[in-house]
This record gives structure tokens, sequence and C-alpha cells, in this order.
């Protein structure tokens, strides 16, 4: 019977056009649990977001969406969990988008194991919040001018933390540096999180991030909050300037979403983007997490989201190549 049965689906796949087939394990999909492998170590934003997603998306789909954080050499862990998986979307990676946007620029030819433009497609968008300078207040400095002051009288002595070589910190640093003429030295960790506590424990002066988890050690005067990252100043902290205002033109925001690996059937992408899509866009969901941690949207629809990850791809490609930065 078995057999019958197994040679009946066969001949189904084999007259079946790819469309309706896709469409087909769309529709029952999933049939078992998801796993989500996030880039970063717990208690980072990127996996507090995750972690509200997969929640509701359980509640959605009938099957658990279980959250597994592999941080560390950069986002490389997480993603070659993911690609050593089978790619019927079964197994997905959240990550900062600089994984995507980023990634592919700083590595020697042949010294990153994937690439992630070819390798993984954007599967959905979270939202995107602009960085903060943060120090601790240890650091004899009140503003930005006075940190790219002091970064200039004492070049390297100033500790800037970074969730792992070539990632969102680590390129915002980076820019920094380019931009305002000076130098700092990276202290690399396995995710934003561990970075940020060090910062607060004043292991290391400072780190550029997105604010949202660490506003309550801000308020608690524990940390320094010098300026945020964005074009124009935050309606939501009207005092606080921006970097631009003393470096013209600096502009960094860290984004986070969903990517799958490469020949995820399409069906499957597109039902998990316009779940996600559905969640992130619940105003009990916006209030909780968005609002909450000042985190705006990103284009939703999946060419949309593809735009946008391509035009901030841009970018940061001449930003690493500005700052003639290589990782062999």
């Amino acid at each position: 019977m078995k057999a019958v049965l197994g040679r009946l689906l066969l001949f189904t796949c084999l007259f079946t056009s790819p469309s309706a087939l896709g469409q087909a394990l769309a529709q029952g999909y999933p049939a078992r649990n998801v796993t989500i492998v996030v880039t970063s170590s717990a208690g980072a934003l990127t996996d507090v977001l995750t972690r509200a997603v997969a929640q509701r998306l359980s509640a959605m789909w009938g099957h658990s969406v279980i959250v597994e954080n592999k941080g560390g050499a950069g986002y490389a862990i997480a993603a070659q969990a993911v690609l050593q998986a089978e790619h019927d979307g079964y197994t997905l990676l959240a990550s900062e988008t600089g994984f995507y946007t980023t990634q592919p620029y700083l590595y020697a030819p042949g010294k990153l194991s994937y690439d992630p433009q070819k390798d993984f497609v954007p599967v959905a968008g979270y939202g995107t919040i602009p960085a903060a300078l943060l120090v601790n207040p240890s650091v004899p400095v009140n503003s930005v001018a006075d940190l790219i002051a002091l970064a200039k009288k004492k070049p390297g002595a100033l500790t800037f933390g970074t969730a792992g070589v070539g990632t969102a910190l680590h390129i915002a640093a980076l820019e920094l540096e380019n931009l305002a003429g000076i130098r700092v030295t990276p202290v690399h960790y396995r995710g934003a999180a561990p970075a940020l506590t060090d910062v607060i424990a004043g292991h290391i002066d400072a780190v550029i991030m997105g604010p949202s988890v660490a506003l309550s050690t801000v308020r608690a005067g524990k940390l320094k909050m010098l300026a945020f990252a964005s074009e124009k100043r935050l309606s939501q902290f009207p005092d606080v300037p921006t970097i631009a205002e003393t470096v013209p033109h600096y502009e960094a925001s860290v984004s986070f979403g969903l990517f799958a690996a490469a020949g995820t059937p399409t069906d499957i992408v597109a039902k998990v983007n316009a779940d996600v899509q559905g969640i992130v866009a619940d105003a009990e969901f916006q209030k909780k997490y968005l609002e909450r941690f000042a985190v705006q949207p990103v284009p939703g629809p999946l060419p949309a989201f593809a735009a946008y990850l391509r035009k901030d791809s841009a970018k940061w490609r001449e930003v690493i190549s500005a700052a003639h930065v290589t990782i062999e």
C-alpha cells in the first residue's frame, strides 16, 4: 500500500506545475515545528523581536516556532546552521539586516564560506531603529564633539563594543572613524547585549547600537546617550542631538528581519512574509514592542523589502570601501 501511495505521489509531482506545487506546499505550511535561528545572543533586540514574532506565529500556525540563539563570528555561525538545514522553510534566520547588506563587502574573496546575497533570500522585516552613541558615565565627554576631541588626543585609546566583526555595530563605528577622522579600538563580542553590558560595567568605553534595550539604563544614569545616528532628531527624544549635527552625513540604523536559505519555495516565503506583516502591523504588537523600543517600520511586501535592502547595501558598500576594511 505504501509503495502504491509513493508512486502516486511521484506521479502527481511529475505532472503538477511548479507554481501549483508551490501553492500546495504553502497551503500545508507549516505541517510541523519551525525553527528560527537568531544571529544575536539572548536579550538583544533581534532576539526580543524574534521571540515576540515567534510566539504569535506559533499561535497562528498551530505549531511551535522554536528560537535558537547562535551568536558569534559576525553572523556566520547562525547563517551556516540555516544553510546546513533543509531549504524547505522550516529553518529560518533572524538577523540584523547587516548580515545581508554589509557582510558581502567585508570579506576577502574566499574567506566567507557563503555569499549572503546569493545563498539567502529576504523574507520579512520587523523594523528599523536609528543607532545611538552610548558611553559609560566615567568617560570624560558630554557630546559628540567632546568624544571626537578625546579620540584625536589619544588615538586608539577609546574602546568601542561591537556584536562581532562585520556586524552593524562594527560598521557604525567604522563609519564614525572614517567621517570624523579618528581612530578607536573595536572590542568584539558574541552579540550586542554583552557589548552593552560591558559598557555599563565600564570595561569598555562606548558602543553605537540601537538604543532600545538601553533606554532604562540611560534613564537610571548608568549610561550617557550622546546622540542618535538618525538624519533628523527623533520626536521621542527632541533634546538628544544627532551625530550628523557634528559629523555631517553620518547616519546609521539597525534593521531587523527574517531570511531563508535560497531555494526555499517562493510560496512559503510569501506566506511567512504575509503572516509576519500581519503581526508587525497589529496595534497591540506595535505598542508593546515597536513603540516601546522606538522601532520604525520598514517596507512590508517582499519586493519593497528587497528594494529597501538593496538601497542599504549600496550605502554600506561605499562606507566599507572608503574605510579600506577587509576581513582576511
